[in-house]
Parts: structure tokens; sequence; C-alpha cells
């Protein structure tokens, strides 16, 4: 296993894997804040719906047409769900968003289903190909996930008070929904470039499970996010890990180290709460 840590690929999986455990961390900082839980799985979704549809219109999938098509129906869920919310919450917004996850997975589905590689490639968009990844792939991502965080980082004062109190945000008077389509369109830009390499599901485990791992200690701010990207990082490290070591596909072992990690964090808080 040492002897694979010093090969390109397992090298190119572990960077891949850090730079997404990065992106999706903070990410999940805001998602677990607005409790929108399942908004990356729907957005991934999306994403997913639009890379089956350029592969039926024979586009690869890897193509330049394909991630714009991807990325358009990414855009046209974070659309969705940032008008999606109802002034009384009569309708809980995570049923929209429910809804726009199950409408995008039957609608992969159905467009895969006749296509020759259609199940192969329905795998590849649930547990991405990690250890596949190229460099110019890695760079790609890398340098847009740099952008994001640049923008982020211009908008944060309006992105955190969102997130952490809604309803001060519109007694300010700000435009509450137009400011929640800018993240979500932020947030499906790195979803469809995430779920090319590392497939939905293990993008979904690398937003939420380090935030609700960093949010079982603390509440301040800064201190969840540290938390949440120590926990990232060293989930993707341990997953990549158990994946050489036994042989097992990549994605899901990076989620179950995560979740292991989630486990194992549970006795510590209760033991922390009851002696300090």
């Amino acid at each position: 296993m040492i002897d694979l840590l010093s090969t390109q690929f397992v090298q190119l999986a572990l960077l891949t894997a850090f730079v997404l455990a990065g992106i999706h961390a903070y990410l999940g900082f805001h998602v677990v804040s607005r409790g929108v839980i399942f908004v990356d799985l729907s957005l991934a979704q999306a994403a997913a719906f639009g890379s089956a549809v350029a592969l039926a219109l024979g586009f690869n999938e890897h193509s330049t047409a394909g991630y714009f098509i991807s990325l358009a129906f990414t855009m046209l869920g974070a659309g969705i769900i940032s008008v999606a919310r109802t002034k009384d919450e009569r309708v809980p917004h995570e049923a929209f968003i429910g809804i726009i996850y199950g409408a995008f997975t039957a609608g992969a589905i159905i467009m895969l289903s006749h296509q020759p590689e259609g199940a192969e490639h329905l795998n590849h968009l649930l547990s991405g190909a990690l250890l596949t990844v190229q460099p110019y792939q890695l760079a790609k991502i890398a340098i847009l996930y740099l952008l994001i965080g640049v923008f982020h980082w211009f908008l944060r004062g309006r992105f955190f008070l969102i997130s952490s109190d809604r309803q001060g945000a519109r007694d300010r008077g700000w435009n509450v929904g137009f400011w929640d389509f800018l993240f979500y369109a932020s947030f499906g830009v790195v979803v469809t470039s995430s779920v090319d390499v590392a497939g939905v599901i293990v993008v979904f485990a690398l937003l939420v499970i380090p935030s609700v791992t960093a949010v079982l200690f603390t509440s301040r701010q800064n201190t969840r996010l540290l938390l949440g990207w120590i926990a990232g990082f060293l989930g993707a490290f341990l997953g990549v890990l158990i994946s050489l070591q036994f042989d097992l596909p990549v994605g899901p072992s990076i989620i179950m180290a995560l979740v292991g990690m989630l486990i194992f964090a549970v006795p510590l808080v209760v033991l922390r709460r009851r002696f300090m």
C-alpha cells in the first residue's frame, strides 16, 4: 500500500479528494446552517441528469458540451430551489428539494435505460472514478473552486448572515431570494464539476458529514469551519487508504470513513459534555 501511495494515479486521487473536501466542507457549513441538507444531493442529481442527457445526445461525458449541458440543468435546479419557499413554510423547503431530487433521478434512469453503456454510466454518476482522474481534470476543478472561493470571500457577509439569521437579513431589506440564487448557482457550478469526478453520493457525503461532525463539537463559526475541513481531509485520506488496502471502490470507502469518524465522534462529544 505504501508503494501505491507513490504512484501518480493515487496521488492525483488524493489531491482531488482534498480539493473536493476543502470546498464542500465550507459549503456544507452553509447547507447545515440553512437546514437544507439534501440540496447538494438534488443539485448533484440535476448535474447527473444533464450528463445523461448529454450522453443521449451523443456527447462524450467529459466533453465541454457535455459539461455545459449538465451545468444548465444544475442551474435550473438552483433556480427552482431559490424560489421554492413558501413564506409561511406550510410546505417545507426540504419537500421541494426532495421532489427535485426524485424527478432528476427518475429522469436520469430513463435517459440511460436504452443506452449501450447506460448501467456503467449510471454507476459512474453515483460513485465517481477518483482513481482515474487525469491531471487536467484536477487542474480544472482546482482553478474553478479557487474562483468560487474568491467569490464567496467577497460576499461572505451576506451569505453567512442569511445562513445564520434569515429573518435578520430580511429585516435589513435584503432580497434574500436573489442572494439565495447566487449562493445556489455558485454551489451548482461546484457540484457539476464534482459529480464528474467523484459521483453524486460521494459529493453529498463530503458536503454534509464533515459539517455535521463539526457542529457536534461547537457552535462557533470559525471553529466549525476548521473542524469541518479537518474531518473532510482526514475522511478523504482514510477512505483512499482503505480502498488501496482492501481493494475496494474509492468513493464508497471515503463515505464509510466519514461515517466511521462521525460515529466515533459521538461518544467523544458525550464524554466532553459530561466531564467539561
